[in-house]
């Protein structure tokens, strides 16, 4: 895998550490991004900024396109003061797209189409979403491999989550008339979700259809690579996220040797038994009611006071 080039860079002959205390690999709706609003807190920001410039090193790892990392997480970043010599890394579309940036903007978009969903599937998805799904979600013509379908932020929840049952259930035929296995995503027993070639993955927001090779734990091991090609090796990883699936990351982290904790801002999905610590907002002393991006926040905010003064 090829490292964009960015004009500038973390080795150990810069002012940032070679071998930094720890690394944050971020899930971003949910623990960074309101998945009410969709937006990004000044205050989230202002500390991802101050963790970067302290040479924490900051890796985004997301099912959103980089057209949404771009607008609502690299624009800010660079406006609140992001350092010069500072390299922040986002692997998108579950590691099927990556790109870097620094205060300078985006470096090259990287895309591995071979783990794209065909265009013609997408093409009809497309087409279904406009006559039948179009009151209650669009399509996002943002992304470069994976097909996405998004609930209108003025849509209640519960109206949303009861259409896209149905959305799913048409995605899934449309999936065997394209001649294309694949199955819905089982949230509870993540390791099963690979009888295909694709699956659908529904959230709280959105409907992904996507290659099954993709995942949190092709992003984690994307981090990793791009971190060493700067020279960089974290002494510990913390790994954030709100959904089952989301511990991919730190479940690779761990069975590749490295020291990770993960931080689960949605624990009511279920905390499993895992081999490694999981923390929730309730180890701040906060409420089990603190959840989503107020907890993604919270963490942020003792993190900088930890490692960034």
């Amino acid at each position: 895998m090829t490292v964009p080039h960015t004009g500038t860079g973390h080795s150990s002959g810069t002012t940032h550490p070679a071998t930094p205390a720890l690394a944050l690999l971020l899930d971003v709706d949910g623990p960074v991004a309101s998945p009410v609003t969709r937006e990004v807190k000044p205050g989230i920001i202002a500390d991802l900024v101050a963790l970067a410039a302290a040479g924490i090193p900051i890796i985004f790892n997301t099912g959103r396109s980089d057209a949404f990392i771009r607008e609502q997480v690299m624009e800010p970043m660079i406006a609140a003061g992001m350092p010069a010599d500072t390299v922040v890394h986002a692997i998108c579309e579950k590691g099927a797209v990556w790109f870097s940036y620094t205060s300078a903007g985006a470096g090259p978009v990287h895309v591995d189409h071979e783990l794209a969903v065909p265009k013609a599937y997408g093409d009809d998805i497309r087409r279904m979403v406009a006559e039948d799904y179009s009151a209650h979600m669009f399509f996002d013509e943002t992304k470069r491999a994976m097909v996405s379908v998004e609930q209108h932020v003025d849509v209640p929840s519960e109206d949303y989550l009861a259409e896209q049952k149905l959305f799913d259930a048409d995605a899934l035929e449309l999936l065997g008339r394209h001649g294309l296995s694949a199955a819905i995503l089982d949230h509870h027993s993540p390791q099963s979700d690979d009888t295909g070639d694709y699956r659908l993955d529904p959230t709280i927001i959105s409907t992904d259809i996507e290659s099954v090779r993709l995942g949190k734990d092709l992003g984690a091991s994307r981090a990793v690579e791009l971190l060493a090609a700067q020279g960089i090796t974290p002494q510990a990883w913390r790994t954030v996220g709100d959904s089952r699936t989301d511990y991919a990351m730190a479940d690779w982290l761990h069975h590749n040797d490295h020291e990770v904790q993960h931080l689960d801002v949605r624990p009511a999905d279920g905390v499993p038994a895992k081999p490694y610590s999981i923390l929730t907002a309730v180890d701040l002393g906060l409420g089990d009611d603190v959840i989503h991006d107020d907890a993604g926040g919270a963490f942020l905010r003792r993190w900088r006071q930890e490692h960034a003064g």
